[in-house]
């Protein structure tokens, strides 16, 4: 059995979660997320609990993978995610038009992106960027198309780079 399949994960109070037709359901404060029932998984919810089983040997690196879908999931409808990107070059500067993030990254256009549904984007200041919602894995999407429009270069570490990315820096060529 998979070691992370065994750990149960907690439901905290406010959050709901059913299985209808195949699909598994989490409600919480932020939101409902979906997951399509993977066969070879048996869930059951045992004092506000759930406890992941493989149903054979061949599943059980399934079941560690789901457990940890759905412990995101759990996590992502209570407090959510969120990935927070600096902009870093002269004239690069970041807002919102409505829905929509208007990127200025230095070339001859504005970038304009338009948010999905499901995700919040915030600019506190016009060099930073705050991409937030309940799933994880659209959180880290989104992010990651926003910063390939300009990805930081390793000579002078200008562009768009996560706040906790360190560039590895090059040295310019020598006369």
């Amino acid at each position: 059995m998979s070691r992370v399949a065994k750990k149960p994960i907690a439901l905290p109070k406010g959050v709901e979660f059913n299985e209808q037709s195949g699909n598994l359901n989490v409600k919480g404060p932020k939101g409902v997320l979906t997951l399509v029932r993977p066969e070879g998984v048996t869930i059951t919810v045992e004092d506000g609990n759930l406890q992941l089983a493989a149903t054979d040997e061949t599943k059980v690196p399934l079941a560690g993978t789901v457990r940890a879908i759905l412990a995101n999931m759990v996590t992502g409808v209570t407090n959510g995610f969120e990935r927070k990107l600096e902009l870093v070059g002269v004239g690069y500067r970041a807002a919102m038009q409505g829905k929509d993030l208007n990127l200025s990254l230095g070339y001859s256009h504005p970038v304009l992106f338009k948010t999905p549904d499901g995700i919040n984007i915030a600019t506190p200041t016009q060099t930073e960027i705050v991409v937030s919602g309940a799933d994880k894995q659209k959180v880290g999407q989104v992010a990651a198309k926003i910063r390939s429009f300009r990805p930081p270069e390793p000579y002078k570490g200008k562009g768009v780079k996560y706040s906790d990315e360190t560039i590895i820096r090059k040295e310019a060529k020598k006369a």
